[in-house]
């Protein structure tokens, strides 16, 4: 049997926004349950984000390692960002991304996987992108600061990944997700049997 998500929206009867930050908010709204009753649901409104699993041509996935405050953890992750601006095309948010954080720059581009990370908190949407035919970017790199002033770079085996992801020992949902979903299409159809890198998004429609 073949399973999909699908799109559903339940009345809403009020709206309210009790904390607006610098790219995120927080939203209270009163929702009608099947049975008629009205509760509330708070959640995170978020711009939606990018991740690239990118694979150099030693078929090495680019990882870099960041100081995450909430969880008070440095995570290995991929490449990610926000789509900073709305409508943007998620590719084009990609390769910035890995320019900026990597600086490289990738040839061949496919979708991975689409994804709600947290769905029951929060209305972010990441498309992780899987990128290949990958070299140095030309120029300068980009000036980090913050957080990623202290990030760390490093090349890693596929199977180290989803060796740490299920072994505990790697927890980033984008690089989780990222290979696992390598390795189900590497042992499936094909990386050329993902979806284009212009494939429709519905959670964050973009202009071609």
């Amino acid at each position: 049997m073949a399973i999909r998500d699908t799109a559903e929206e339940w009345q809403v009867t009020a709206t309210t926004t009790p904390f607006t930050g610098n790219k995120t908010s927080v939203r209270t709204d009163d929702v009608v349950m099947p049975d008629g009753t009205v509760v509330h649901r708070d959640y995170q409104v978020h711009p939606g984000s990018v991740a690239v699993l990118a694979l150099d041509d030693e078929d090495k996935v680019i990882v870099l390692r960041q100081y995450r405050h909430p969880v008070r953890q440095k995570l290995w992750e991929i490449p990610a960002g926000l789509l900073d601006i709305p409508g943007e095309n998620p590719l084009h948010a990609a390769q910035r991304e890995l320019y900026e954080e990597a600086h490289v720059k990738a040839e061949n581009w496919r979708v991975l996987a689409d994804v709600y990370p947290t769905p029951g908190g929060c209305d972010e949407a990441v498309r992780i992108f899987l990128a290949r035919e990958v070299s140095e970017a030309e120029g300068a790199r980009f000036e980090v600061s913050e957080e990623e002033a202290d990030m760390e770079h490093a090349r890693v085996d596929p199977a180290e990944l989803v060796r740490g992801a299920l072994a505990g020992e790697l927890h980033n949902t984008c690089l989780v997700v990222g290979a696992l979903a390598l390795t189900a299409a590497l042992n499936g159809d094909g990386l050329d049997a993902l979806r284009p890198a212009d494939a429709p998004w519905p959670a964050r429609p973009f202009e071609a």
